[in-house]
């Protein structure tokens, strides 16, 4: 590695820490400060913002990237505003550092609670969305941690000047300034480096698409709050409400289809298949979605004039689409739909729909993902439909976090003891 590179990102790293110390014994009052100094800067400078902007949007076309890419690095006037309007958001949410769980007496005669401290310093690694400088950085500075930003090499302009904003922010709160840095090289040495310092970066929040995510699962060594894949689904019970499974299951489907809670499977119990597929299909079809289904499944539609069918192959089943593509499977028993997203499914969001509270209940249970639902649609799953005021990422990881991970999910807790002079026997 560049020995440039790794010194700075060692120095990035030991400011990082020593900030983080600041930033967990802050009051609320100045992390709120701090936010509010931000959100009017960031509507002082909108003029600047754009224009640091317009140079990585010029690069981008210049490179050749596709309108997708562009229309996602691009800021305008309202999304600035929309920027500005969150860290106002967060200033309203509930600081959750310092809050202790009720004391438990023990025998002993000793108080025991647990207190919601910061992780320390955090990592946010990340590819073309320059909103994700103001929303990752004040989730973390409201929940009292440190981060060190690494954003796409196709924003390094937006992104080191919305920096400057946010440090200038914590400056006048009287706050350090290095509680928030960016990295400011294009070099992917960087990243190398800074997904292996353990001693100075505590997790990694990676957000990004899944070519990312699989590189820093390889080679990182810092713990992180990720997920890999969102192969959503859904399960209409036999017990289904048909006209809810048909409301639901096109919302899931078609309401946004890039996004990771989207439903990319659709399974359906054999015995109400005829009732609902052909309605609920005929809305997919009408909408553009293209259907892969399996032999049963096949056999039903094309009975009901259905045609442009695609057969589902076995990586059908494994497919986060982001795309109008569904793969569909008719199973005969709750047994086989959650065997089926056992072995295909990734843990993110499930939801089933039925009006047996039995087979509600099972599959509650025992499926394993991050979000379970029942009677509703997997894109719900979201920070803010939880009513977390924002996120910085989903992890269908099992440790800490889970899910939408808001405030709450960048703290940890520990043990407080209080005692009276009492001595263990």
């Amino acid at each position: 590695m560049n020995q440039t590179i790794e010194q700075m990102m060692l120095t990035i790293g030991q400011q990082a820490r020593l900030a983080s110390r600041a930033m967990a014994r802050a009051s609320s009052e100045q992390k709120n400060q701090a936010l509010s100094n931000i959100a009017k800067a960031v509507r002082r400078d909108v003029a600047k913002i754009l224009a640091a902007n317009a140079r990585d949007v010029e690069r981008a076309k210049a490179a050749g990237h596709d309108a997708a890419f562009v229309d996602r690095l691009t800021m305008t006037e309202k999304s600035i505003e929309t920027m500005a309007m969150g860290l106002e958001q967060i200033v309203t949410l509930e600081d959750p550092i310092g809050q202790i769980t009720p004391f438990k007496q023990q025998p002993s005669g000793i108080l025991i609670g647990q207190m919601r401290v910061p992780l320390g310093v955090i990592g946010i690694i990340y590819e073309s969305r320059p909103n994700v400088t103001i929303d990752a950085a004040a989730l973390c500075l409201k929940s009292g941690n440190a981060v060190i930003l690494r954003g796409g090499s196709e924003a390094i302009d937006s992104n080191t000047f919305l920096a400057g904003l946010i440090q200038e922010g914590l400056a006048t709160a009287q706050l350090p300034a290095n509680a928030v840095q960016v990295i400011q090289t294009t070099d992917r040495a960087a990243v190398g480096k800074m997904i292996t310092m353990t001693e100075h970066i505590d997790v990694i929040v990676p957000r990004g698409g899944k070519s990312l995510i699989a590189r820093l699962m390889q080679d990182g060594r810092v713990p992180m709050i990720k997920h890999l894949d969102g192969i959503c689904h859904t399960f209409i019970d036999e017990a289904a409400d048909i006209d809810l499974a048909i409301k639901v299951c096109d919302n899931a489907k078609t309401q946004r289809y890039a996004p990771c809670n989207a439903m990319e499977t659709l399974l359906v119990h054999g015995k109400i298949a005829p009732q609902v597929l052909p309605k609920l299909c005929r809305i997919y079809q009408d909408k553009g979605v293209e259907l892969r289904v399996d032999p049963k499944t096949r056999s039903l539609l094309e009975s009901n004039q259905f045609a442009n069918l695609v057969d589902a192959t076995e990586e059908d089943w494994r497919t986060e689409y982001l795309a109008p593509i569904l793969s569909i499977k008719t199973v005969e028993s709750l047994d086989e739909a959650m065997d089926h997203i056992e072995h295909y499914g990734s843990k993110h969001t499930d939801a089933i729909i039925t009006q047996n509270q039995e087979h509600a209940n099972r599959f509650l249970r025992e499926v394993d993902s991050a979000s379970v639902m029942v009677n509703t649609s997997t894109r719900f799953a979201d920070g803010f439909e939880y009513g977390l005021g924002a996120e910085i990422g989903i992890s269908n990881d099992k440790l800490h976090a889970r899910g939408p991970v808001g405030l709450e999910g960048l703290t940890s807790l520990k043990y407080v003891v209080m005692g009276h002079g009492e001595i263990r026997q």
